[in-house]
């Protein structure tokens, strides 16, 4: 495949994508969603491949579990794909309606952001619900899945693409590729793709970052962390982590570091301890947390994203240790305070410069499905445009519309006329 030319193609129908009807955009995705149901059994035969592959290559368990796509991780992107339905069209709203003057009006109104290209770990339903998103939103998608789903994501693209055409919009709105030396293709297409979304670990990131002028949009790790503040309910505490550990060990917004307040150290740690060990999670401990439930001491530099059932503990001094540590050794992902005092809970909400803060809840409801986006593209831990869960949001953004009834800038820059500047 010649890739760039295959992207031109994109580009090309991108504006008759962005331009098409909301009513049309939504039949599309009730065909996709109709197809994938219609088509389970085909589309597990070929997942089955994919596993059977992954086994006798001796892939991670992390990456098994999310290669794997069964009844039920059907039927949620069926869902998404449903909810996704039901939201407003995110185009064509207007921000902004402010007159100059009489006859002179300037309107900023959300448009696609026209090319996306999306390089995604194996997860065969991030195909399904990156898609969803894209064709919502008005914007033409290039889709690049692991090659360990490969067979899963051959026949989920064949079947949102009979879905798109189904519904009449432009055949050139999606398009997949499949070989690695394509990624560098992809990266070499800045004329003609307007953003990229890298899903991957750290070290792809990086590489996919400092190999394209094309803007890229992501996270590179999910370190998330969870505070045990001096004034938490134990038990709330040890439910909130247990899920937030074991619940999907292998997703970016599992929690891979736990700080506890000093004052309850001796008294809740060992709590911890023994309900991690029921559920078959291992402590990797500082020499704070190792004195007082033994074991092996690490370093608090040693600390990293495990995605198993591996976390780590520490002890802090106070509310402002901990929410140092996060901001320093964290990855501005998802970051939680367990506590009964609403006054800490808001001041670590406030200082801990994460993407998302939580209280007294589980880092695992970062996702856009959680948030009600229905699906998400990623999750940002950037700053500009998008942050947080990518839904259709983050996927837009806007251009200036100006009507005008025969003015001239010469009539302003000689006094002949005056701005009157009037929000309406």
């Amino acid at each position: 495949m010649n890739v760039k030319q295959e992207v031109y193609r994109l580009k090309e129908d991108s504006p008759i994508l962005a331009s098409s009807g909301i009513e049309k955009r939504n039949q599309a995705l009730r065909f996709i969603a109709e197809l994938i149901r219609e088509h389970s059994g085909e589309i597990f035969a070929e997942n089955e491949k994919d596993l059977k592959a992954a086994k006798e290559n001796h892939i991670s368990s992390a990456v098994m579990k999310r290669l794997k796509f069964d009844e039920g991780k059907l039927e949620a992107s069926i869902k998404g794909i449903e909810q996704l339905i039901l939201l407003l069209d995110p185009l064509n709203r207007t921000k902004l309606n402010r007159q100059l003057d009489e006859g002179l009006v300037l309107k900023q109104v959300t448009c696609p952001i026209g090319v996306i290209g999306v390089i995604f770990e194996a997860r065969p339903d991030a195909l399904i619900q990156i898609s969803s998103l894209c064709l919502k939103s008005g914007n033409c998608a290039v889709l690049k899945g692991g090659k360990e789903t490969v067979h899963t994501n051959r026949i989920l693209f064949q079947f949102i693409r009979e879905g798109v055409i189904k519904a009449g919009l432009p055949q050139n709105c999606v398009l997949q590729v499949e070989q690695h030396n394509e990624i560098d293709e992809l990266l070499e297409c800045d004329d003609c793709v307007d953003l990229l979304i890298p899903r991957g670990s750290n070290a792809f990131v990086q590489y996919i970052m400092n190999h394209t002028r094309i803007p890229v949009m992501g996270h590179a790790d999910g370190i998330c962390h969870i505070y045990v503040d001096k004034e938490a309910d134990f038990d709330e505490a040890i439910r909130i982590i247990v899920d937030a550990k074991t619940q999907y060990t292998a997703a970016c917004n599992a929690v891979e570091t736990i700080l506890v307040h000093e004052d309850i150290a001796d008294e809740f740690l060992p709590k911890l301890s023994e309900e991690l060990k029921k559920n078959h999670v291992e402590i990797k401990g500082t020499r704070a947390v190792t004195g007082r439930i033994g074991g092996e001491p690490v370093e608090r530099e040693d600390f990293k994203e495990y995605l198993e059932l591996i976390v780590s503990v520490d002890v802090v001094d106070s509310i402002d240790a901990a929410i140092r540590h996060i901001n320093t050794y964290g990855s501005h992902h998802t970051d939680a305070i367990v506590s009964k005092d609403l006054g800490a809970a808001e001041y670590f909400m406030n200082l801990v410069d994460s993407a998302g803060v939580y209280h007294n809840c589980s880092t695992r409801f970062a996702d856009g499905f959680r948030y009600g986006f229905g699906a998400e593209v990623g999750i940002s831990t950037g700053k500009i445009h998008a942050r947080g869960p990518v839904g259709l949001d983050g996927l837009v953004t806007y251009k200036y519309k100006l009507f005008g009834s025969g003015q001239t800038v010469d009539e302003y820059a000689s006094g002949q006329k005056q701005f009157h500047f009037m929000d309406q």
